[in-house]
């Protein structure tokens, strides 16, 4: 597409395809995925990987993008005729790649406005969108960067994993962690509060815990008309389980989408994860 005023910057973890960046003028900043001893770009590592080498006990890690990458990509989107970029990304409190946005804004040589979306995933994903129809619209970045926040404001995440070890290792669990103090044989369910991972009930099964997924995204989804992702990590056969029940509860816009979670956030939370994002739809 033609080049435009305003250009709309993310990251990979915000889990929006190709097509649908190419679409929107969307520039995405890859997170990188250390597999053993080898560091690639999210995209280069698959899910597949990500879960296949953590089933192999290989080591996993993964990493921000750096201040001068986001900086080479503002300043190539200034070469290309931009006026000013909205950086939307990550919450700040998961990633430091907010924090190496923010630097990088600091020595742009045209006015970059970042935006902490205090999710994660598809909730990042749906606040990017938000921001994208509004300039598509005409709209001014002003008025996107309100609709990313109130769309990501408005957005529930919620997820069960197989194991809290993923989360533990990554230091991305302590209230989580504090909260089941320890309980081994339960399906943890937690969700995202405001940009942190926080735990809220425990079943004994797998099957009860995307059952409690399914009322519990009901419940958020209320009688207004949503957008809702079903996300998962090396267990399609529930995710898509959950995500045809849930189609015939809510309100959804369009269809329910059931894509397998990126590499970088796969990397915390192991196999057998699955999550259920619902957003209020772009009206």
């Amino acid at each position: 597409m033609a080049a435009r005023r305003t250009v709309l910057v993310t990251d990979s973890t915000a889990s929006l395809s190709a097509e649908i960046c190419a679409e929107h003028g969307i520039v995405v900043v890859p997170l990188q995925v250390v597999i053993g001893a080898t560091s690639y770009d999210e995209g280069a590592a698959t899910p597949e990987m990500v879960a296949s080498a953590l089933k192999e006990f290989t080591p996993v890690s993964t990493s921000r993008p750096n201040p001068a990458e986001f900086l080479e990509t503002y300043e190539q989107a200034a070469a290309d005729g931009a006026a000013e970029i909205l950086s939307i990304h990550i919450s700040s409190d998961m990633s430091g790649t907010f924090e190496s946005a923010e630097l990088a804004a600091r020595d742009a040589s045209i006015p970059v406005t970042t935006l902490d979306a205090r999710q994660v995933g598809k909730g990042t994903g749906y606040a990017v969108l938000a921001a994208a129809a509004v300039l598509d619209a005409g709209g001014s970045l002003d008025e996107a960067l309100s609709a990313a926040r109130k769309r990501a404001e408005g957005t529930i995440s919620l997820f069960y994993v197989d194991t809290l070890e993923y989360l533990r290792r990554g230091g991305r669990v302590t209230t989580a962690a504090a909260f089941f103090g320890g309980a081994l044989a339960v399906k943890p369910l937690l969700r995202i509060e405001d940009g942190r991972i926080e735990g809220f009930e425990k079943v004994r099964t797998s099957s009860k815990a995307l059952a409690r997924l399914e009322d519990l995204a009901v419940e958020a989804a209320g009688e207004s008309p949503v957008e809702v992702t079903v996300a998962h990590l090396a267990n399609p056969d529930r995710a898509h389980t959950l995500a045809e029940r849930l189609a015939g509860r809510v309100d959804v816009v369009g269809e329910i989408a059931c894509e397998e979670l990126g590499a970088v956030l796969g990397a915390h939370v192991g196999p057998g994860m699955v999550a259920v994002c619902v957003t209020p739809a772009l009206a």
